[in-house]
């Protein structure tokens, strides 16, 4: 073992561990139109594996069947080595998989323990007597934020008023709290600027170090690499690439999202013109 962010013990990759999640040549159909077609993909404990790829190249599809809202049409689906098709995203969740989208899903009006606990709220009492445990939700959200080392100033404010970064920060520990083993992050940095982008994924690698498989869906190759173990390029629903961190270096992964062998075709055209 390692250790990796707050001193957190991340465990040691090996090729003798079974993934937390597998697909192997996953396709997926909407009448005549291919959205994925042959997608292998491997999410291990401890580990961040990127999924590359620009818009209409696959990555909304792919997200869908991972988080349990669409069943795949070929191919294998695994969890913890177990062959599985989920119905739905409670099924995905019931599993351990849990899924950020870039929306967030949140009430902004809402306070942040509110959104923190939004559908699953604890409460006490019986009978006409139930009440939702406001103190604790409080207590546990401030801990649990803490824990991730995210300082906020409030947990009372609502989460609508804290910065794109910190809503992400937020969504990753909810996720961290009730169990997941899986994490996929949709475009986390999408829209954010480079202090902020730095600090989301800052949280990610905290939820790689504390044991999680993170599965990291975005356009940008250099915040892929700054964190990412393993890289899948998706182009047109179809795999162009797969890659260990060992393997690619940034400017090659680079040119590969930016087209490979298409742009240096582009690039010879422009010459001769």
């Amino acid at each position: 073992m390692t250790t990796g962010t707050k001193g957190v013990t991340r465990q040691e990759t090996g090729p003798a561990r079974m993934p937390l999640v597998g697909l192997d040549g996953v396709s997926k159909y909407y009448g005549n139109v291919r959205a994925l077609e042959g997608v292998s993909l491997e999410v291990h404990a401890g580990e961040i594996s990127c999924v590359l790829g620009d818009n209409g190249a696959g990555k909304s599809t792919l997200i869908k069947i991972i988080a349990g809202l669409h069943r795949h049409d070929a191919g294998t689906f695994t969890i913890e080595g177990e062959v599985t098709e989920l119905g739905s995203p409670r099924e995905a969740l019931d599993r351990g998989i849990a899924t950020v989208y870039q929306d967030l899903a949140v009430v902004p009006l809402m306070p942040v323990w509110r959104n923190f606990f939004l559908g699953s709220e604890p409460t006490k009492g019986a009978g006409p007597f139930t009440r939702m445990d406001v103190e604790f939700m409080r207590r546990t959200t401030r801990e649990e934020l803490s824990r991730m080392g995210i300082d906020l100033r409030d947990v009372d404010q609502p989460i609508g008023t804290l910065s794109g970064g910190e809503r992400q920060c937020v969504a990753i520990a909810r996720a961290v709290h009730f169990g997941a083993k899986v994490l996929v992050l949709d475009e986390p940095t999408a829209a954010l600027g480079v202090k902020q982008s730095g600090v989301v994924l800052k949280y990610v690698a905290a939820a790689r170090d504390a044991g999680l498989g993170v599965i990291l869906i975005t356009h940008n190759p250099h915040h892929a690499y700054l964190v990412g173990d393993r890289f899948v390029l998706l182009k047109r629903g179809r795999m162009s690439g797969s890659h260990t961190r060992q393997d690619i270096t940034l400017d090659e992964l680079t040119r590969q999202m930016a087209g490979g062998s298409e742009l240096d075709d582009l690039r010879h055209e422009l010459k001769k013109a």
